[in-house]
């Protein structure tokens, strides 16, 4: 096949599709040329640390927003690759909640087992994306960060793989230019021992509120502030923590809520999420949306319908992750391949905005699992990735969310069992509290 396909990000959503051009070639089939460009020195996105934040060594934005200490918030039955399971990757069953270390080494065992790292280029950032409706082609201009030189590739087709969880959303509140303390966005959070024995304060309620508080706590923060737009986080958290509305002011370290109260705070934690930010990308191939489970303008959550030869994957919020990425870029592969053929402009939209009415109606953490899992379900029926059970996934999920509300600081201690291989998830030989060193060593050993 003539065809050049261009992938933007080696993360897990750039790995997926370089891991379904390579299965079709597996198979066979006679794929196109793929070449994928990543900015960092290394494969896996986000779960690739690095110590630095705001620029790296090259001036370019740091991608990574994990820390020290980060272990999954999920159970990893729920991410677990269906042509690659963490048993075949580590040669026994382990825990349910990897530390960040664990889990990165198990998406670079699948992509290593493919084969497919010469299809990278490290240390290249994408610096503009062109379409030129004349020849079919997208104009890539790149910069190789390392001789610092600046080409342009032509390809038939574009996938947009580089996540969006790395770029801040920074909201402003007055007397935040002076205040007293550190005030940091949880992208730039790297170390929970840099707060102990503070008083903190975290903006926001979410996933990255829950789990650096979590952190912090964990690793003998003095005390949690939680400040909220809406609604508090419904869990039972330590005695240490408390929730209050929302902040409206700084005045020295004093920090004023909505409710009139204040408290005199050491640090302030902005964990506030994160913007789509295509910088490289003209408006006509721009994903424009906040995050949500269905943002509008994809087919399938995938297909581009302004343009449908650009895909983008994992561009939603996020429950399933990993085998979801790999859904969309099988259906993606399969598109560009020739082997499914799409519908009209009007019907994509048509069948885009039927998901949207869906998500609409949702009302709870539950609905939106279901919901994802639907999406997942339809795109792995569309292909030849492995069948696996969906409804297990989502039950999964389930007990993730009653353990999480029964003991916010002990859920990573459940285990669960694995929906591709049917292996039980033997119990970490520490409880999560009491783990101290997250290294891939320390968890994979036999006994504490």
């Amino acid at each position: 096949m003539s065809k050049r396909v261009a992938v933007i990000g080696a993360g897990p959503s750039g790995m997926a599709a370089l891991r379904a051009f390579q299965s079709a070639k597996e198979q066979g089939a006679d794929i196109p040329e793929v070449v994928c460009f990543e900015r960092q020195d290394d494969w896996g996105g986000l779960w690739n640390y690095t110590w630095r934040t705001g620029l790296d060594e090259y001036g370019e934005p740091v991608h990574c927003s994990m820390y020290r200490y980060l272990w999954s918030n999920g159970p990893k039955e729920c991410l677990e690759f269906a042509d690659y399971t963490f048993e075949e990757h580590f040669g026994k069953p382990i825990a349910s909640y990897p530390p960040r270390e664990v889990l990165w080494d198990y998406i670079k065992g699948r992509a290593e087992k493919a084969g497919v790292k010469d299809w990278c280029r490290f240390r290249t950032a994408v610096r503009w994306i062109d379409y030129d409706d004349a020849s079919g082609q997208f104009s890539v201009t790149v910069n190789d960060l390392v001789n610092d030189r600046t080409y342009t590739e032509q390809f038939d087709d574009v996938i947009c793989a580089s996540g969006h969880f790395s770029t801040p959303n920074v909201p402003y509140f007055e007397g935040l230019s002076g205040f007293s303390g550190r005030v940091l966005h949880a992208h730039d959070f790297r170390d929970a021992l840099e707060f102990k024995g503070k008083d903190i304060l975290i903006v926001g309620r979410s996933y990255s509120a829950e789990d650096i508080g979590s952190q912090c706590w964990k690793y003998g923060v003095k005390s949690i502030t939680v400040t909220y737009r809406s609604e508090p986080m419904h869990f039972h958290f330590p005695d240490n923590w408390e929730q209050v509305p929302l902040l409206q002011k700084v005045d020295g370290k004093t920090c004023h809520f909505q409710d009139g109260t204040s408290k005199d705070i050491d640090a302030i934690i902005l964990c506030t999420g994160y913007l789509h930010h295509f910088p490289f990308l003209p408006d006509d191939l721009k994903l424009k949306t906040e995050n949500r489970m269905w943002p509008l303008g994809l087919y399938k959550g995938v297909v581009w319908d302004e343009n449908p030869k650009f895909h983008y994957i994992g561009m939603q919020d996020q429950f399933y992750t990993f085998n979801m990425f790999d859904a969309q870029a099988w259906f993606a592969r399969d598109v560009i391949m020739g082997r499914i053929e799409l519908p009209s402009k009007a019907e994509m939209q048509k069948d885009s905005q039927a998901w949207r009415d869906r998500e609409e109606k949702l009302e709870t953490d539950e609905d939106l699992i279901w919901f994802q899992g639907d999406n997942v379900k339809e795109l792995i029926g569309l292909t030849d990735y492995p069948t696996f059970d969906i409804e297990g996934v989502n039950k999964t999920f389930m007990k993730w969310e009653h353990h999480k509300h029964e003991n916010i600081m002990e859920f990573r201690n459940n285990g669960y069992k694995s929906l591709m291989t049917g292996t039980q998830a033997p119990a970490h030989h520490t409880p999560w509290k009491d783990a101290m060193d997250d290294s891939m060593e320390s968890y994979l050993k036999t006994d504490s």
